[in-house]
């Protein structure tokens, strides 16, 4: 039998699942991590069941146990792993988009499954901040935003104008001028528009802060997911239906859960 020489950091174990809880459902769950390469689900004993979960990077595993001893249909998880994970970063391999699910904050992450009307305890939420503390954020995801930040800034403030460098009052102002720019060259069906949205809004900088600073809060979370959530209900009202596949939370072609519709498991 072949035994690898290094340590695999790329899966995890998830033991005491339901009975009730589906590979779909399970993979939904684990996706807002990263990409997922495959599950494993068996049955554990009578009424429960265990799953080997395994990434395509390690970050993304290093991600999902952070949500050890979370509940999911009615049972608490426990997701363990027999190696070490130090939530390192990774070197990123360019691909058509900006940047992956896995180059994400973790706190932006935890933002997304609240969004989506996951419920997770405040504990989980200071888990993400404390892992953004350690590592930092990735240098994709920060290039993305700050090409944002310019971008942004200059459709609606004007030429070498970033919304960092202004004060939302004046933001707001030049809003509806940005919005026609935006809609007349299309910026609004490129992938990731809700950080685009989100930027060009009179929260715009407070955006920006919580996606490009480690320093935040518990509450900082809860107000992203709140910004997220809305966007989803405006998307979905104008639309008629919420694609997620290439917005916050989607880690893949799957769609998440609707706020409307979801029947919400329980981090705690």
């Amino acid at each position: 039998m072949y035994v690898a020489s290094f340590p695999d950091f790329t899966f995890f174990q998830v033991s005491n699942i339901s009975s009730s809880t589906t590979q779909d459902k399970l993979h939904e769950f684990f996706s807002f991590c990263g990409n997922i390469k495959s599950i494993d689900l068996k049955p554990e004993g009578d009424s429960k069941q265990s799953a080997v979960v395994t990434f395509e990077k390690p970050s993304s595993a290093g991600t999902a146990l952070m949500l050890n001893g979370g509940t999911l249909d009615g049972e608490q998880l426990h997701i363990t792993s027999d190696v070490e994970h130090h939530n390192h970063q990774e070197q990123s391999q360019h691909s058509g988009s900006p940047f992956e699910q896995s180059d994400k904050p973790r706190a932006g992450i935890a933002a997304e499954y609240l969004a989506k009307g996951y419920k997770l305890s405040d504990h989980i939420l200071q888990r993400a901040i404390e892992i953004d503390n350690k590592q930092g954020i990735s240098k994709r995801f920060l290039d993305y935003m700050r090409g944002l930040d310019t971008t942004v800034g200059q459709k609606a403030l004007g030429s070498d104008q970033t919304v960092s460098g202004k004060v939302q009052s004046t933001l707001k102002g030049a809003r509806t001028r940005a919005k026609t720019i935006d809609e007349q060259k299309g910026y609004s069906k490129i992938a990731h528009e809700y950080y685009s949205k989100a930027i060009s809004s009179p929260f715009g900088k407070s955006v920006l802060d919580f996606y490009t600073n480690t320093s935040k809060q518990v509450r900082d979370i809860h107000e992203e997911a709140r910004r997220m959530a809305d966007q989803q209900l405006t998307t979905s009202s104008s639309t008629g239906n919420t694609t997620h596949a290439t917005g916050p939370g989607a880690a893949g072609p799957d769609a998440q859960p609707s706020l409307s519709t979801q029947t919400s498991p329980t981090v705690v």
